[in-house]
Order: C-alpha cells, then structure tokens, then sequence
C-alpha cells in the first residue's frame, strides 16, 4: 500500500471526533450525526494494521475528548490558579487518559470487521463501546462524561428505552446503525449478505422506537393522572460569583439573596404553585452552619414561612476531641420549621484533585500541586430525606452522571431526585449543556422527578420522562416553582438493566480480544474490499 494510502485512513478518521463535537449538546446539537458520526472512523480500521489502528484510535480519542473536555482549562486555571502551560497540560494528560479507552475499541474492532462473520461484528463491535464506557465509569473513580447515547437526552421521545438498559442501551443502539452503514458500504457489491442485517438492525431500532412511544404515553397518563401524587418545588439559582463566593464578606449577602428570592416564590408564583420546599445548590451557603453566627437569619426565614429549604453546605464532624479527628463534608442539608437542620446526605462520590487528594498519604510530593484541593471525606447513600410526601434522594454536583448513585436511591426508596451543583466552575463552554444532559437520564431511566438546582445554571425540572421544563440560562439569577410527581416503582434498569453495560464488557472485550489474537487469515484490500471471515 502506497504511503498516500496509508496515511489517508488515518486522516479521515479524524472527522469522527468533529462529528460528534456537532451533534453534542452545546456544541453543533444536530443530534441526527449520532447516527453517521462514526462511520468515518470504522470504516478507516480494516485498512490499517493492529498496530496503526492502535495510533488511530488514541488519536481519534484525544481529538474528541481535547473538543469535549476543552473547559477544564478553565476549572484548572482561572480558579485552581495554576498557570497556563499546567492548565494545558493537565487537559492533555486527562485528553490522553481518556483516548486509551478509544484505542482498545480500535484494535478490537478491527480485529472483529477483518476476521469476524458480518453478524458478529455486527452485534460485538457495539458491545465493546459500551463496555468501555462502563469501564471508563468505573476504574480510577471513574469519569463518564458524555458517552455518546447521553446526546440524545434532547429529544425525549427517542430515550424512553433507557429505563430498561440505561443510557447505555442508547449507546449501543448508535453504535450498531454506525456499524451496519460501515458493513453496507464495504459490502455494496455483495448486499444480498448484508441484507439480514439490516433487517435486524431495523427490527431493533424499530421496536426500540416502539417502545418509547408507549412509555411515553403510559407516563404521560401517570403524570396527568390526579391520584398521582404531586408536590410544589422551588429552585432559587442565586448565579454567585465563584471568585467573591468565600469571601467572608459576602457570606451573609449571599444567605440574603437566597432568601429574597425563595420569598419571592412565594409571591409572585401564585398559590397554586407557593413551594412547600426550595432547593438551593451545592455550598449555596458559602460556610460551615455549625459555626456560623447568622444562622439564625435561614432557620428564622424557615420558621416563620413554614417551608423547607434544601441547600449544600459544607459540613464537619468532631469524632475524637482529643486527637482532634475532625472530618469535613460537602453535605446537603435539609432545614425544616419548628426543627432546623434535621437531615442530611453527604456526597459520597467525591471529586479526585478537586475534593480530595488520592493516594496523599503514599503520594505527599502532590500535595503542593493541589493546594486549592479540597479535603473532604466521603459519605454514603442511605436513607432518603423526608419531607411531607416527598422522600429524596440527592446527587451532588457530578454525581448526576453515575447511573448507579441514582438507582441506589430509588432503591433505598426515594420517589424525586435532586441535584445539587455549582457549574460555575465550568465558564461559560460546553459543559453546562452537558451536565444536564447526563441528569435527564437518571430521570428516564428511574422514572423520578429531578429538580436540579446550579449556582449559575443550567437549572430546571425534569420529569419522570426527560423533559426538561423552561430550564433556567446560564449565570442568571433565576428562581422558579413547579409541581413534582412523586412516582413509585422501580423500572427494568433499577433491578437488573445495569448488568447490560458490564456484560457487554465481558463478551465485548473477550472476543475481541479473541479474534484480535488470531492469525490474519485472509483479507482483500480495495475497492472491492470485503469484510468476511
């Protein structure tokens, strides 16, 4: 093969990442690419050895994740206060972490379309994605930010199958139609073979479309359903300034503007919507309550307008006074009339270089790179918090993108989730967009309401089916009120549909990994290329 030839593949593949970039939520968001974006990509595979698919798949995935993750410069600069060139830096590394995960699937599914039947590439090739992403979810404390079925969190109608698989199963579902237009241009000669797999492909894109449209209306009927029971929230997203946030100065300002705008709720929304609870976001109080002397100011408010607030805050607790063993939390508090603080969650899945410094006692020379880090111990899902009807289960900040914190707390009984966060650190990019993207699906694959509370934004009301009502702009001060259902039961995914992600990662990766060791057996290369075993 010429050098011309050899390069080329390589080259073209590159358009997968820019595809993608302009079908995702703040990016392009033409969301129809999902279905063609990978093409560029495998269809480059077959024509170039293990060892360049290798090259083209880290390449591809450091392209995509660099457009992905650009705003971490921002997280890690303008407020971790480290220089450009670590900034830059800090966002290759994590670009190249996540690109080894697209290098693996390169060599797998190249081994899969040289050696493998039609079918099994077919329906194997899909299954080690998704397998990665679960993996990339899991290993190092995990970081699923934005596996490709999320892009769809835009058009609801189009995910209601994610209560039975999770956002995976969508996935899986664009990979395949990526794979099955690859096949079907490979084989254009030879259509009579592909012919059954586009009948497959159709039955399953069909009766997953089918799908969603009965649960679409089946949810819809319990959500107009009167006996459905209903609570009223507010959200207040106060838009603070992340750089004047801690500033003891404006601590007490910024417990005020809370306040004036959950009064607010109250007056302008009109009875029919007054909230009986206000969801403020994470460390909306920017101090440790325990030892605030203003306290009073929120428990008064609480007190005297007989409605809850749920807020963030940091939190500590004494457990040794002698050996001064205090732990310290990003909490989520619930204050109630005539009680004050009365329950909480702390957030159990922390935030690595941002929370908490991994491995600090084995790796102390990190310690002066992170000095902004913070040092909090994490918690754990149990109960959920009580008020009224509403029984809820909390996700702060990123923990909206793990499907399984979600599924522990329906689990452990939560009828409404609510997300805490503070998007402030991510500037005015991409990330935002994505993040609610990610928390429209812990709503579908439940069948929970989210109220999900920024600081600066997106804010807004999910409902049980992913729709997200009027969500708030971002760094605006917003507050709103809406009737929440409170829906029971546990759907497909909550039981057992999470075991798909990992099984795909077992059958994906072994047999990819099976044909990958094989002898190369018999390949025709051009124009007449097919892809047969």
């Amino acid at each position: 093969m010429t050098a011309p030839r050899r390069v080329w593949p390589l080259f073209s593949s590159l358009l997968t990442p820019v595809l993608l970039w302009c079908a995702y939520p703040g990016g392009g968001e033409i969301w129809q690419l999902l279905f063609v974006a990978l093409i560029p990509f495998l269809h480059a595979l077959p024509l170039m050895s293990g060892r360049r698919a290798l090259v083209c798949g880290f390449l591809v995935g450091v392209l995509h994740y660099l457009l992905v993750l650009y705003w971490i410069t921002t997280v890690v600069g303008r407020y971790g206060g480290l220089p450009l060139p670590i900034t830059i830096l800090a966002l290759v590394l994590l670009a190249s972490f996540m690109a080894s995960y697209t290098a693996i699937f390169a060599v797998l599914a190249r081994a899969m379309l040289v050696r493998a039947s039609l079918l099994a590439s077919l329906l194997v090739i899909p299954a080690i994605w998704v397998g990665l992403d679960w993996l990339k979810s899991w290993l190092f404390s995990g970081f699923p930010w934005m596996d490709i079925g999320y892009a769809l969190a835009g058009e609801p109608l189009l995910i209601q199958s994610a209560d039975v698989f999770g956002h995976s199963g969508l996935s899986y579902l664009l990979v395949l139609i990526n794979v099955l237009l690859v096949l079907v241009i490979y084989n254009l000669r030879y259509l009579r073979a592909v012919l059954p797999l586009v009948v497959l492909v159709g039955v399953l894109a069909g009766g997953a479309g089918f799908y969603s449209v009965e649960r679409w209306d089946e949810v819809s009927a319990r959500l107009t359903d009167p006996n459905t029971p209903k609570t009223v929230m507010g959200i207040v997203q106060g838009n603070i300034d992340q750089s004047e946030k801690w500033s003891k100065d404006n601590q007490q300002r910024t417990t005020d503007i809370y306040i004036e705008n959950s009064l607010r709720l109250r007056t302008d929304e009109g009875a029919a919507k007054r909230p009986e609870l206000v969801v403020w976001p994470e460390t909306a109080l920017p101090y440790y309550p325990q030892t605030y002397q203003d306290i009073g100011t929120l428990t008064g408010f609480v007190e005297s307008r007989q409605m809850a607030v749920l807020t963030g805050a940091p939190w500590f607790e004494l457990r040794d006074r002698a050996t001064r063993d205090i732990r310290y939390f990003n909490s989520a508090q619930l204050v109630q009339p005539g009680i004050g603080f009365s329950d909480y969650y702390h957030k159990s899945h922390l935030v690595p270089f941002g929370e908490y410094v991994p491995m600090k006692r084995f790796l102390p020379f990190l310690e002066p790179l992170v000095e902004s880090v913070g040092d909090f111990s994490a918690g754990q899902v149990e109960e959920p918090m009580v008020w009224n009807e509403s029984r809820i289960g909390v996700l702060i900040c990123f923990e909206s993108i793990f499907a399984d914190i979600g599924r522990a707390w329906v689990k452990s009984g939560a009828n409404v989730l609510v997300n805490l966060t503070n998007d402030a650190w991510y500037g005015k990019s991409s990330a935002p967009h994505h993040s609610m993207a990610m928390t429209v699906f812990r709503a579908v694959e439940t069948r929970r309401s989210v109220v999900r509370a920024a600081n600066t934004g997106i804010s807004g009301f999910i409902d049980p089916r992913g729709q997200v009502d009027e969500p708030s702009a971002i760094f605006t001060l917003w507050a709103h009120a809406e009737e929440v259902a409170l829906l029971e039961g546990e759907t497909v995914f909550v039981r057992w549909g999470y075991f798909f992600a990992p099984v795909c990662l077992i059958l994906g990766v072994l047999i990819g990994g099976l044909y990958a060791g094989l002898p190369s057996g018999r390949i025709r290369q051009g124009r007449d290329y097919v892809i047969r075993g």
